[in-house]
């Protein structure tokens, strides 16, 4: 099937109707066409090595007093049922339910004052670095991976440069970040669902496809001139970009887990596809693919697990999803030091806001956006530490408050982008910093 100029529900960031240019045997990522997910690399690979992301979202918010910063003078119903156990670096303790992390702790870094979030559930300030009520330009605040996608390209004509493997949840704000000015062409590409069974061809052969694409190379420059928006800039790019995925199948074999030894796959254990609350399932073989995509030339790849809001049965919900987020962050973790991608490869794990420090009437922790926490690894930083600090109470934070943006920015440097002159246009032309002048934290790098 071929449709050109077929329109399709939503709208472009800037208000305008979205358009599927392209679809080959049926082919459409989440309502686009695959030409406007993705954009070509204009940029060579150099003999460097390549960085890359990983970014687990822990949607709803977790309670940090009862993973990495547990507050044992403080008064029961604040300090709650866990005790702190040692980790591989002296002197530091985190919670009895993330024994494998501890044993990772040397590899890891937990940031227990992390600040800047607004009473709100949403993705935005984890993938932005801004919340989701702030004020914003023209076209809105673009994800970190798609400033990364613009600004850098693709690794492989055949790998897009950013993948999202977290599902569409039913609390929409979850899913609330978008490209923004950085345009639809740099949304994240998403092989779920029929996604994935729609970058086979689908019986259609390459000699078929390559008329198909010549055809559509007819129509480039009638479409250019009824284009007053100047949306099909860059389409060429994006063509060659789909097409690159269709004709190679490294992205699909990078997908398929089960061609990993035995010994790994059980190592990263077994998920649990349910969805959980109104958020995400615990898919523990996502953070496996993740692995294998970045391994295969993805540059940034998010994750979703599981739902964090837990404002009833606190202790009961964190014995049901801790020791899975365990198994799952920790084989990561060693994952990639085996593999020697430690310092190729950055983890970030952080949920939207933090937990109240007293429990509710519900044995549930509450919203509390004053301070949260985060967790990083690998990409080459200092590791084998523990930034920021709290009050008696986990409630403030009181030593080397870490703003979100930090955190985006240190991600940034990471992987070659310089934050205090990298500047991208919004829709109107004016340039914008990109990390509204945070820069990386420098404990880590």
């Amino acid at each position: 099937m071929l449709s050109l100029f077929g329109n399709s529900s939503g709208q472009f960031c800037d208000g305008t109707n979205r358009r599927n240019f392209l679809k080959i045997g049926g082919l459409g990522m989440g309502g686009l066409a695959l030409p406007d997910l993705l954009r070509a690399s204009s940029a060579s690979v150099g003999s460097k090595r390549e960085k890359s992301i990983i970014m687990i979202y822990l949607p709803g918010g977790p309670p940090h007093q009862d993973m990495y910063d547990l507050k044992m003078d403080a008064p029961r119903e604040i300090r709650g049922e866990f005790q702190p156990i040692r980790t591989k670096v002296p002197g530091v303790h985190i919670s009895e339910m993330l024994p494998k992390i501890a044993k990772q702790m040397h590899r890891a870094t937990p940031i227990r004052s992390v600040v800047g979030a607004r009473d709100e559930h949403s993705n935005h300030i984890c993938f932005t670095g801004y919340p989701l009520g702030a004020p914003k330009p023209a076209g809105g605040w673009p994800t970190f991976g798609a400033v990364i996608s613009k600004m850098q390209g693709a690794k492989n004509r055949s790998m897009p440069p950013f993948v999202g493997l977290e599902n569409k949840m039913k609390h929409r704000p979850y899913n609330a970040a978008t490209p923004g000015f950085c345009g639809v062409s740099h949304k994240s590409f998403r092989p779920e669902g029929e996604g994935k069974a729609d970058m086979a061809l689908k019986g259609v052969s390459l000699e078929r496809l390559r008329d198909r694409m010549g055809l559509l190379d007819s129509f480039d420059q009638f479409r250019r001139d009824v284009d007053a928006n100047g949306l099909m800039e860059g389409m060429d790019a994006f063509n060659q970009q789909a097409y690159g995925i269709l004709t190679s199948s490294r992205l699909a074999e990078a997908l398929d887990y089960t061609k990993e030894p035995k010994r790994t796959i059980e190592m990263y254990g077994k998920g649990d596809t349910a969805i959980r609350g109104d958020a995400a399932p615990r898919i523990l073989e996502q953070f496996l693919v993740a692995r294998r995509l970045v391994e295969a030339g993805v540059r940034v790849v998010t994750v979703a697990f599981s739902f964090w809001d837990w404002h009833g049965d606190n202790y009961g919900n964190a014995r049901k999803d801790m020791p899975m987020f365990d198994q799952g962050v920790s084989a990561l973790i060693q994952d990639l030091y085996d593999r020697g991608l430690d310092k190729d490869v950055a983890v970030c794990v952080w949920g939207e806001f933090g937990r109240t420090p007293k429990i509710n009437n519900k044995g549930g922790r509450d919203h509390w956006p004053r301070v949260s926490c985060a967790l990083l690894s690998g990409g080459g930083m200092k590791h084998g530490q523990v930034i920021g600090a709290t009050d008696r109470l986990g409630g403030e934070a009181t030593e080397r408050p870490v703003h979100f943006m930090e955190i985006l920015a240190t991600l940034y440097n990471h992987v070659g982008i310089d934050v205090s002159t990298a500047v991208l246009p919004d829709l109107s032309g004016r340039p914008q910093y990109i990390t509204d002048g945070h820069k990386p934290i420098s404990e880590l790098v």
